[in-house]
């Protein structure tokens, strides 16, 4: 069969039969491939690899920085100021827009390692039959048709279909994000199955918990689960954030209209007969005066500030842009394990035999049982202690404690048994003690059930058999002691359970006689005393629930998306609030007989969906994403991985998320917790409010500037500012100021509002009139003084100075009027409790010495083409600048930036 013949298929052998996989690969479930065969499969199929993505270098990611509109403005003035002689110009424009590219290039230079750490993933050791021995090779060199042999512990090396197994179960969480090992099988499963329920396969990459197995590899390198997850991140679009796709907009915009500007300036300067070149170095001064270049900086800044905060609420943010994404967010699809969830199996509910009749009950923490709504002890002896009690012997598991918390070393459900014991006061070490195990009949998933014999030191002759497993089996040992009408009850009481969402095993204990100190099947098929039942589930964390309450408040859509059952899903999910008991539940199945229509329809009116595979996830997310939706995404799995890139903002766990989740994704969370995210999601939304306020403060600033070397052209005949002075303005004392408020703390009740338009223009209306009034005020302080000082001095030097400086102190004052400095004075006058905002004073008082030193000093005179002034001179500037508080207080009252 050729290679391109097998790939449409490979994906089916779950649902073949052992020997006709044998059959399609020319291989010997016992004596494997000989070496000849493998060396020829090794340069057919390849190396058993993750093949990476090409990426560029570092310095092609530096040059792509220049391709934004308002960098090739600065780059083209630059280069024609060089030609035209003014190199002074030209060296400090070109100066700016390195910078500028710079900035971009250290936000964007930590290269995408998810594909390196999906590879590790699978580099390991096998344990492989050629030539009918056994021989460990690298996992490398595995092929399809290996015969490959699995033990407790080994990382599986490729996709194989099982074919002999014994007790075997594997940790597939990182693939499917079910929780609890799976008991795997060689029995050949539905066509339709998902990857969470194809039980007699191995996936690549996945952990072999308990028992052995033998299968032949069905799948190597890129063909495996594994490689398919790989290749869908490699072919994940690149997303814009809001922010940044506005900006462009903005920029490309801004690009037009300078150009325009520039022609139009150039046009009038030579109506007015000026000399080319000063016409040329007036167009120059409106493009660079047009241009916010300090603008990335800040927004940089403000990012940088905003990380900082998230930190310290256990969120890690690995890409700038995710900490603005998260404040316009719309959609959160969580995964449930970890994430909502406790990610520790819990005893919840218990039910226990007393004298032929039945006592059930909720389980608390603290070991005591709840019935009717009254709580008390479980008491020794009694039919509830047993129950517990044989959930601790009946047990291979073991606790380890680690930073004060319990970790089970070993199966979850029997960590949640040896915990629920603990709780109810059963010290392990004196039951064991006090019970020696002499023998042990091992879970197999044929039978459904283990069991143990245990002698007891107070009563020499007395030998017990302690026995757990499904209702089934358990039942049928005790058919001689459970009539059929309590076996009904039992079933109801399982019923409840399942219910619920709980994973429920029951038990049972005999006495045999005391000669005999080993223990077979045959001792187990009747005889056995029913004890009682525990029921399990991963609870929710209790922070989660708030936390999920709280985003929804504010207008945020949250959905899980889960690889494990639909019951517990459910379940789940009404008791996070996500869902009520009429939630439609969609599986993974149903999913991929959809149309990318009904797919559409159907991530719209759900809340749950669950045994989903990665293309599920990602198919989802891209259906959000259809409908406008700004969607966060939560994971740990390598099933996340291609999921968690395709988001607009990806969100990997930093406790349980592997590798893999951790380099795909744009924020970590330390603490595995949900509630984290809602912190994040107001982070987020106050620095997207402190971006708008620098927006709202810039932009009046640089159309003051351009307006002004218009009304210079109009008016005057020469320029008001120079290209140089406007660039100081632009890039040292407007970041100066604008800094300031990318530390303003968050507004009351910003989480009470609905997430942001993301089809929100940056410039609304409401932004577009307050640049337009501030401009207006700025072009009438500056050019009038600049105007007033030309014609009473003739100094054109002079006046140039006093037009920057009231440039400059009048955006001193209208930083006042839109920050929160001003404001929490009063407050904390009021209240003392109320911290000040003291950060914009800091940057008036830094203004205020670069100011100094840019009027005064003689090397920056020369430099900027400015003169010192006298005390009056400078008062004369702070006076007129201070009015612009007149229209700034009138915006802030019937047109506030929010």
């Amino acid at each position: 069969m050729s290679k391109e013949k097998e790939k449409r298929e490979r994906y089916s052998w779950y649902h073949k039969g052992v020997e006709e996989v044998e059959r399609h690969f020319e291989t010997d479930s016992g004596q494997g491939l000989s070496a000849e065969e493998a060396a020829e499969r090794i340069n057919q199929y390849g190396p058993n690899e993750i093949a990476g993505k090409k990426r560029k270098s570092s310095f092609a990611l530096f040059m792509d920085n220049f391709k934004q509109p308002l960098i090739y403005i600065l780059v083209i003035a630059s280069a024609v100021s060089f030609l035209v002689g003014k190199n002074l110009d030209a060296a400090v424009i070109f100066a700016v827009a390195v910078l500028n590219a710079f900035i971009s290039f250290i936000q964007e230079s930590k290269a995408e390692k998810a594909i390196s750490a999906l590879a590790k993933t699978m580099v390991s050791q096998a344990m492989a039959v050629r030539d009918g021995k056994k021989v460990k090779i690298a996992s490398g060199q595995i092929v399809p048709g290996d015969l490959v042999v699995l033990s407790s512990g080994d990382k599986i090396p490729a996709d194989m279909r099982l074919i002999k197994v014994k007790n075997l179960q594997v940790n597939e969480s990182a693939l499917t994000g079910e929780s609890v090992p799976v008991e795997k099988s060689t029995g050949e499963v539905d066509e339709n199955a998902v990857v969470g329920d194809q039980i007699c396969m191995g996936f690549a990459g996945t952990l072999v918990t308990a028992g052995s197995a033998r299968g032949i590899v069905t799948a190597t390198g890129m063909d495996t689960e594994t490689g398919r997850i790989s290749r869908m991140m490699q072919e994940s679009e690149g997303l814009q954030t809001p922010l940044t796709r506005k900006i462009h907009e903005f920029s490309k915009s801004l690009l037009y209209i300078v150009m325009a500007l520039a022609a139009m300036t150039f046009a009038l300067a030579l109506l007015k007969r000026m000399h080319w070149i000063e016409g040329f170095q007036s167009a120059v001064a409106l493009a660079v005066s047009a241009i916010p270049e300090g603008l990335p900086a800040v927004v940089t800044v403000t990012l940088a500030i905003g990380v900082g905060r998230m930190a310290k609420r256990h969120s890690i943010i690995r890409k700038l842009s995710a900490v603005e994404t998260l404040g316009s967010t719309t959609v959160i699809c969580s995964d449930k394990t970890g994430t909502l969830t406790q990610n520790k199996m819990t005893v919840e509910q218990i039910y226990a035999r007393e004298n032929a009749s039945g006592v059930s009950g909720d389980f608390t923490k603290e070991g005591k049982i709840i019935q009717d709504g009254v709580e008390s002890k479980v008491e020794e002896g009694s039919g509830l202690y047993e129950c517990l009690k044989a959930g601790l012997l009946c047990n291979d598991s073991h606790l380890e404690e680690k930073d004060g918390k319990y970790e089970t070393v070993g199966d979850p459900t029997e960590g949640a048994l040896l915990i629920s014991s603990m709780n109810a006061g059963i010290e392990r070490d004196k039951a064991e003690e006090e019970n020696p195990r002499l023998d042990t009949i091992p879970f197999e998933s044929k039978k459904q059930y283990m069991a143990t014999l245990h002698r007891s030191v107070s009563e020499e002759s007395s030998l017990t058999v302690y026995m757990k497993g499904s209702l089934e089996a358990v039942l049928e040992s005790c058919k001689d002691s459970v009539e059929e009408k309590e076996a009904a009850k039992i079933k109801e009481e399982v019923s409840k359970m399942a219910s619920g969402g709980l994973r429920v095993l029951a038990f049972a204990k005999k006495k045999i006689t005391p000669e005999k100190e080993s223990i077979n099947d045959a001792d187990i098929e009747s005889g056995m005393n029913f004890i009682g039942l525990q029921g399990m589930i991963d609870p929710p964390r209790p922070e989660a629930v708030n936390a999920v309450k709280m985003v929804r408040k504010a207008g945020i859509k949250v959905k899980m998306i889960t690889g494990d059952h639909e019951k517990t899903a459910q379940v789940i999910a009404q008791k996070m609030g996500i869902a009520d008991r009429k939630e439609k539940v969609f599986t993974g199945r149903q999913l991929s007989g959809m149309t990318q229509e009904e797919l559409r329809i159907a991530a719209g009116e759900s809340n749950v969906f669950a045994r989903v595979a990665p293309e599920h996830k990602l198919g989802l997310v891209r259906a959000l994403q259809f409908h406008g939706e700004i969607v966060a995404v939560t994971g740990d799995g390598v099933n996340d991985a291609p999921a968690l890139q395709q988001a607009d903002i990806g969100v990997a766990m930093g406790i349980m998320g592997t590798e893999v989740a951790k380099e795909a994704a744009d924020m970590v969370l330390t603490d595995d917790n949900f509630a984290s995210i809602e912190a994040a999601v107001e982070e987020g939304r106050t620095v997207y409010s402190n971006i708008l306020k620098t927006i709202g403060f810039i932009l009046p600033v640089n159309g003051g500037e351009l307006l002004t070397i218009l009304a210079g052209l109009a008016f005057a005949a020469v320029i008001p500012i120079l290209p140089v002075q406007i660039l100081w303005v632009n890039m040292i004392s407007s970041v100066a100021l604008m800094l300031s408020l990318s530390f303003e703390p968050g507004q009351k009740g910003i989480m009470n509002k609905p997430p942001r338009d993301s089809g929100e223009k940056l410039l609304k209306k409401s932004l577009l009139v307050r640049v337009a009034v501030i401009s207006l005020f700025n072009v009438a302080a500056t050019f009038g003084m600049f105007k007033y000082i030309y014609q009473t001095t003739g100094d054109v030097v002079l006046a140039r100075t006093i037009a920057v400086n009231t440039l400059v102190a009048a955006e001193t004052f209208y930083l006042l009027s839109i920050s929160r400095f001003i404001p929490s004075v009063f407050e904390y006058l009021r209240e003392r409790t109320v911290k000040i905002a003291y950060v914009p004073a800091l940057g008036i008082i830094c203004l205020f010495v670069l100011q100094y030193v840019f009027t005064q000093w003689a090397p920056l005179n020369n430099l900027f083409g400015t003169q010192p002034l006298s005390f009056n001179q400078a008062i004369s500037c702070i006076g007129a600048g201070f009015l612009v508080l007149i229209p700034a207080f009138i915006l802030k009252k019937f047109n506030p930036i929010e």
